[in-house]
Protein backbone atom coordinates (compact mmCIF):
# COMPACT_ATOMS: atom_id res chain seq x y z
CA UNK A 1 0.00 0.00 0.00
CA UNK A 2 0.94 3.37 -1.00
CA UNK A 3 1.14 6.07 1.44
CA UNK A 4 -0.69 8.99 0.89
CA UNK A 5 1.79 11.90 0.88
CA UNK A 6 1.05 14.74 3.60
CA UNK A 7 1.54 18.13 2.44
CA UNK A 8 4.23 20.33 4.46
CA UNK A 9 1.10 21.67 6.06
CA UNK A 10 0.00 18.68 7.56
CA UNK A 11 3.20 17.89 8.45
CA UNK A 12 3.91 21.12 10.28
CA UNK A 13 0.03 20.66 11.92
CA UNK A 14 0.87 17.44 13.38
CA UNK A 15 3.51 19.10 15.43
CA UNK A 16 2.14 22.35 16.14
CA UNK A 17 0.82 22.78 19.57
CA UNK A 18 -2.33 25.03 20.57
CA UNK A 19 -0.37 28.43 21.21
CA UNK A 20 0.89 28.53 17.59
CA UNK A 21 4.59 26.41 18.40
CA UNK A 22 6.15 23.95 16.71
CA UNK A 23 7.59 21.43 18.75
CA UNK A 24 9.28 18.32 17.83
CA UNK A 25 10.88 15.67 19.89
CA UNK A 26 11.56 11.88 19.55
CA UNK A 27 13.23 9.09 21.44
CA UNK A 28 16.71 9.97 22.10
CA UNK A 29 17.51 6.47 23.63
CA UNK A 30 15.92 3.10 23.69
CA UNK A 31 12.64 2.83 24.97
CA UNK A 32 11.77 0.15 27.96
CA UNK A 33 8.08 -0.05 28.59
CA UNK A 34 6.31 -1.15 31.91
CA UNK A 35 2.36 -1.71 31.75
CA UNK A 36 0.30 -1.41 34.95
CA UNK A 37 -3.71 -2.28 35.22
CA UNK A 38 -4.10 -4.91 32.80
CA UNK A 39 -4.18 -8.54 32.47
CA UNK A 40 -1.59 -10.65 31.20
CA UNK A 41 -2.89 -10.99 27.82
CA UNK A 42 -3.45 -7.45 27.76
CA UNK A 43 -0.04 -6.31 28.82
CA UNK A 44 1.40 -8.66 25.83
CA UNK A 45 -1.47 -7.00 23.03
CA UNK A 46 0.53 -3.46 24.65
CA UNK A 47 4.06 -4.30 24.17
CA UNK A 48 3.46 -6.16 21.32
CA UNK A 49 2.00 -2.67 20.10
CA UNK A 50 5.25 -0.77 21.62
CA UNK A 51 7.79 -2.86 19.91
CA UNK A 52 5.82 -2.76 16.51
CA UNK A 53 5.72 0.96 16.36
CA UNK A 54 9.51 1.35 17.77
CA UNK A 55 10.61 -1.33 14.89
CA UNK A 56 8.73 0.69 12.27
CA UNK A 57 10.66 3.78 13.59
CA UNK A 58 13.79 1.99 13.32
CA UNK A 59 14.42 2.47 16.62
CA UNK A 60 15.36 0.44 20.02
CA UNK A 61 13.95 -1.33 22.51
CA UNK A 62 15.72 -2.48 25.72
CA UNK A 63 15.13 -4.48 28.64
CA UNK A 64 16.31 -1.84 31.38
CA UNK A 65 16.98 1.99 30.97
CA UNK A 66 20.09 2.62 33.06
CA UNK A 67 18.66 5.86 34.91
CA UNK A 68 15.13 4.90 35.21
CA UNK A 69 14.38 1.46 34.87
CA UNK A 70 11.47 1.28 32.74
CA UNK A 71 11.27 4.75 30.57
CA UNK A 72 7.64 4.12 28.70
CA UNK A 73 5.27 3.30 32.04
CA UNK A 74 1.50 3.18 30.78
CA UNK A 75 -1.06 3.44 33.50
CA UNK A 76 -4.18 1.48 32.50
CA UNK A 77 -7.24 2.93 35.45
CA UNK A 78 -10.88 3.43 35.61
CA UNK A 79 -11.17 6.16 37.67
CA UNK A 80 -8.48 9.28 37.40
CA UNK A 81 -8.22 9.37 41.61
CA UNK A 82 -6.60 6.04 41.56
CA UNK A 83 -3.77 7.58 40.01
CA UNK A 84 -3.27 9.61 43.48
CA UNK A 85 -2.63 6.14 45.36
CA UNK A 86 0.16 4.93 43.57
CA UNK A 87 2.97 5.03 45.55
CA UNK A 88 5.47 7.81 44.57
CA UNK A 89 3.92 9.37 41.52
CA UNK A 90 3.11 12.27 42.88
CA UNK A 91 7.43 12.81 43.16
CA UNK A 92 7.33 11.83 39.46
CA UNK A 93 4.45 13.87 38.40
CA UNK A 94 4.58 17.33 39.76
CA UNK A 95 1.36 18.52 40.64
CA UNK A 96 -0.54 15.03 39.81
CA UNK A 97 -3.30 15.98 42.24
CA UNK A 98 -4.70 19.61 40.42
CA UNK A 99 -3.44 17.57 37.62
CA UNK A 100 -6.47 14.65 38.59
CA UNK A 101 -8.57 17.30 39.01
CA UNK A 102 -8.48 19.38 36.03
CA UNK A 103 -8.34 15.85 33.74
CA UNK A 104 -11.63 14.66 36.00
CA UNK A 105 -13.45 17.88 34.84
CA UNK A 106 -12.56 17.72 31.25
CA UNK A 107 -13.79 13.66 31.10
CA UNK A 108 -10.53 13.23 29.97
CA UNK A 109 -9.66 9.73 28.76
CA UNK A 110 -6.20 9.77 28.09
CA UNK A 111 -3.13 12.20 29.20
CA UNK A 112 0.91 11.79 28.81
CA UNK A 113 3.64 13.53 30.41
CA UNK A 114 7.14 13.79 28.86
CA UNK A 115 10.52 14.23 30.14
CA UNK A 116 13.27 15.09 28.32
CA UNK A 117 16.78 14.99 28.27
CA UNK A 118 19.85 17.50 27.66
CA UNK A 119 19.38 17.69 24.01
CA UNK A 120 15.36 18.01 24.45
CA UNK A 121 14.90 14.36 23.06
CA UNK A 122 12.58 12.23 24.97
CA UNK A 123 13.97 10.42 28.06
CA UNK A 124 10.88 8.77 29.31
CA UNK A 125 6.78 8.99 29.04
CA UNK A 126 4.04 8.63 31.21
CA UNK A 127 0.75 7.48 29.80
CA UNK A 128 -2.34 7.42 31.70
CA UNK A 129 -5.23 6.00 30.07
CA UNK A 130 -9.00 5.97 31.66
CA UNK A 131 -11.36 3.12 30.56
CA UNK A 132 -14.40 4.93 30.83
CA UNK A 133 -16.97 6.09 28.29
CA UNK A 134 -16.10 5.22 24.42
CA UNK A 135 -12.60 4.21 25.51
CA UNK A 136 -13.95 1.35 27.72
CA UNK A 137 -15.25 0.00 24.05
CA UNK A 138 -12.56 0.13 22.27
CA UNK A 139 -10.54 -3.26 21.47
CA UNK A 140 -7.50 -3.68 23.17
CA UNK A 141 -5.45 -3.71 20.21
CA UNK A 142 -6.74 -0.37 18.96
CA UNK A 143 -5.87 1.23 22.10
CA UNK A 144 -2.08 -0.05 22.59
CA UNK A 145 -1.93 0.83 19.06
CA UNK A 146 -3.05 4.30 19.49
CA UNK A 147 -1.42 4.75 22.86
CA UNK A 148 1.92 3.31 21.08
CA UNK A 149 1.75 6.11 18.41
CA UNK A 150 1.39 8.97 20.54
CA UNK A 151 4.12 8.39 22.93
CA UNK A 152 6.88 7.44 20.10
CA UNK A 153 6.81 11.12 19.46
CA UNK A 154 5.82 14.40 20.99
CA UNK A 155 2.82 15.43 18.32
CA UNK A 156 1.05 18.45 18.48
CA UNK A 157 -2.29 19.34 20.59
CA UNK A 158 -4.68 18.50 17.65
CA UNK A 159 -2.42 15.77 15.76
CA UNK A 160 -5.44 13.22 15.82
CA UNK A 161 -8.42 15.60 17.45
CA UNK A 162 -10.33 15.24 14.16
CA UNK A 163 -8.48 11.83 12.32
CA UNK A 164 -7.69 8.62 14.51
CA UNK A 165 -3.82 7.52 13.39
CA UNK A 166 -5.14 3.75 12.75
CA UNK A 167 -7.17 2.54 9.82
CA UNK A 168 -9.96 0.06 9.91
CA UNK A 169 -9.10 -2.84 6.79
CA UNK A 170 -11.87 -4.92 4.93
CA UNK A 171 -11.02 -7.32 6.78
CA UNK A 172 -11.97 -5.81 9.98
CA UNK A 173 -8.31 -5.35 10.83
CA UNK A 174 -6.79 -2.15 12.48
CA UNK A 175 -3.73 -0.78 11.18
CA UNK A 176 -1.23 2.57 11.38
CA UNK A 177 -2.17 4.83 8.63
CA UNK A 178 0.16 4.60 5.93
CA UNK A 179 0.85 8.34 6.21
CA UNK A 180 1.37 7.89 10.12
CA UNK A 181 3.69 5.40 9.70
CA UNK A 182 5.72 7.24 6.42
CA UNK A 183 5.75 10.44 9.22
CA UNK A 184 7.09 8.45 12.35
CA UNK A 185 9.71 6.91 9.66
CA UNK A 186 10.73 9.85 8.75
CA UNK A 187 10.98 11.35 12.15
CA UNK A 188 13.42 8.97 13.13
CA UNK A 189 15.85 9.42 10.34
CA UNK A 190 19.35 9.47 12.17
CA UNK A 191 20.35 12.49 9.41
CA UNK A 192 17.60 14.46 11.78
CA UNK A 193 18.01 16.01 14.66
CA UNK A 194 15.84 14.28 17.78
CA UNK A 195 14.83 17.62 18.73
CA UNK A 196 13.52 20.82 16.73
CA UNK A 197 11.32 24.03 17.29
CA UNK A 198 11.34 25.81 13.98
CA UNK A 199 9.18 24.99 11.65
CA UNK A 200 11.49 24.54 8.75
CA UNK A 201 12.02 21.14 9.94
CA UNK A 202 8.47 19.88 8.60
CA UNK A 203 10.12 20.55 5.53
CA UNK A 204 13.09 18.26 6.22
CA UNK A 205 9.95 15.94 7.18
CA UNK A 206 8.47 16.25 4.34
CA UNK A 207 11.42 15.67 2.26
CA UNK A 208 12.62 12.04 3.71
CA UNK A 209 8.59 10.53 3.45
CA UNK A 210 8.41 11.79 -0.18
CA UNK A 211 12.19 9.58 -1.14
CA UNK A 212 10.77 6.88 0.70
CA UNK A 213 7.26 6.77 -0.71
CA UNK A 214 9.38 6.97 -4.19
CA UNK A 215 11.57 4.17 -2.46
CA UNK A 216 8.54 2.04 -1.69
CA UNK A 217 7.08 2.17 -5.74
CA UNK A 218 10.35 1.65 -7.05
CA UNK A 219 10.29 -1.80 -4.63
CA UNK A 220 6.57 -2.58 -6.07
Amino acid sequence: MTAPLMTPEDVTAHFTRANGDFTFARWGRPIVPVVFGVEDATLEVVKGAVEAVVMLAGHKMAETDPELGANLMVFFFRDWDELLDVPKLDEMIPGLVSLVARLKAESATQYRAFRFDDDNAIQACFTFVCMQGAMAEQPADTIALTQAVQAVLVWGDGAFSTNSPLALLPDGQTILRPEIAGLIGASYDPVLPAAANDPAHALRLFARMQVQAAQDQTQH
